[in-house]
């Protein structure tokens, strides 16, 4: 029998979801957004995140290995092709609430940059030499996603496995790019 958790993201830090692109001039690193602009985090991105939870989290049980490939693709599906198959798990991308989203759509209108300004903000970042001074040609830009916001999203999986998922959900601490400096720092609640 499947069962559906209600899953709820919350950033503690300013976090980016990396969409891969930059726009010279601007960012060196862009966020993730759906066609109105609003900030959202991959299913299959935290899938992933997921899944390296899951193998930590079997190793420290002391689970053998065999046992842990079996579990995790069971769960997840194999890894390391382009197209994951297989797994009982899935993902929805993680957005935020229908409501919020009504409401900034009727303040705001089809704006999409006024939009992505109104949740996001620009970082910039310069590297300091063994002089103590930046670097020249150092400066990068990254679009953040503001801390504080809240993420929703659902997971789909056995009801067998609904204990082992809930313990390993409460693990992930951290997502996005840039975790080694303090973005992407979250919290995880399963209902």
């Amino acid at each position: 029998m499947l069962k559906t958790l209600n899953i709820k993201m919350t950033l503690l830090s300013d976090t980016i979801f990396g969409n891969g692109r930059s726009i010279p001039g601007q960012e060196d690193i862009s966020v993730l957004r759906d066609t109105d602009g609003f900030p959202y985090y991959r299913g299959s991105t935290f899938k992933g995140i997921f899944r390296e939870e899951l193998k930590r989290y079997l190793g420290w049980e002391r689970t053998s290995d065999d046992r842990i490939k079996e579990t995790y693709t069971r769960l997840l599906g194999s890894e390391g092709s382009a197209e994951e198959t297989g797994g009982n798990m899935i993902f929805s991308d993680l957005t935020l609430s229908k409501g919020v989203k009504a409401a900034v759509l009727a303040e705001l209108g089809n704006d999409d940059t006024a939009v992505l300004n109104a949740f996001t903000h620009i970082r910039t970042f310069t590297k300091i030499g063994i002089e103590g001074t930046v670097d020249y040609g150092s400066l990068r830009m990254a679009r953040c996603v503001n801390k504080d916001l809240i993420f929703y999203g659902t997971v789909i999986c056995e009801d067998s496995d609904e204990a082992l998922v809930r313990e390993v959900f409460g693990l992930i601490k951290w997502i996005g790019t840039m975790r080694n400096r303090g973005f992407g720092h979250i919290r995880v609640d399963v209902k």
